[in-house]
């Protein structure tokens, strides 16, 4: 390629190209920040640090979807999918969301190894009967995005259909994605079912983390099948103290970083159970 049209290639140029080659309605504002519409919606992301224990730094992002109506009302993201009655609708809404999400973390300043997490919506993971993650696949190809960096967060309400979960879980890691599965703590052989499919990280609220009386096994459990243990929703101190006494591998929550409409990059200030009581 001549030199002079890399020097004058642009983040701009490189948006439009992407955006003319998509269905998606989408915008780039003038600080560079990209949103969608759906119906009378504004979409756009926020993204929440993910910490490792380990490396005390952040090694990924959880993205999540934020609204305006009529450029003033916020809407909660169920209220936006609530709007989406039919299969179809919710189809392209959910696609349309993370390819928000994709595009805001593609031209952020995030590492190249950074994960990027993002959840799908239940109803889509029954109304999509095969190629789960196919669609989203081709967009990431699009902008140069490979699916390892991407993390799929299986909601947990699937945990009730074992049947669903194994058969989105085996479509989405045929496609190179990482695995986020979340701990279902009300089948005493969860675990072990959940292992033979081998997600890469298993979810825990805080407050459940805290709640749980073995929490010993539990990490037994996944390191005999190489999983990570992440904590998520941490808004205590002694929610903290607990994933730290767990041995947690991530950190994600309001205590540590809020969701904002940013990306950057945060070292995890050393902290110890006596340091937060």
């Amino acid at each position: 390629m001549n030199k002079s049209i890399i020097n004058t290639f642009t983040v701009k140029d490189e948006f439009e190209l992407i955006n003319s080659a998509t269905d998606y309605s989408l915008k780039r504002a003038e600080n560079g920040w990209i949103s969608g519409h759906f119906y009378h919606c504004e979409l756009t992301s926020v993204f929440q640090p993910v910490f490792s224990m380990t490396q005390s730094k952040t090694i990924g992002h959880a993205a999540y979807i934020r609204s305006k109506a009529n450029g003033e009302v916020a809407l909660w993201p169920w209220q936006v999918f609530s709007l989406a009655s039919k299969d179809e609708q919710l189809i392209d809404l959910d696609r349309l969301c993370r390819a928000i999400h994709a595009l805001n973390y593609y031209f952020s300043n995030a590492s190249k190894s950074d994960k990027l997490f993002v959840d799908v919506h239940p109803r889509l993971l029954e109304s999509v009967k095969d190629d789960h993650g196919r669609a989203f696949e081709n967009f990431l190809d699009l902008i140069g995005m490979k699916t390892s960096r991407v993390v799929i967060e299986i909601p947990g309400i699937v945990n009730r259909n074992w049947k669903l979960l194994r058969h989105v879980i085996t479509n989405y890691r045929s496609r190179g994605y990482q695995i986020a599965a979340d701990y279902n703590g009300t089948r005493s052989d969860w675990m072990v079912e959940l292992g033979s499919l081998y997600p890469d990280i298993v979810r825990i609220e805080a407050d459940e983390l805290i709640r749980h009386e073995a929490i010993a096994p539990l990490m037994d459990t996944l390191q005999s099948f190489g999983a990570s243990l992440l904590v998520k929703d941490i808004e205590t101190s002694r929610q903290l103290a607990a994933a730290i006494r767990a041995g947690a591998n991530y950190l994600q929550g309001n205590l540590l970083s809020e969701p904002v409409h940013t990306v950057s990059m945060i070292d995890l200030l050393p902290v110890s159970e006596t340091d937060i009581g």
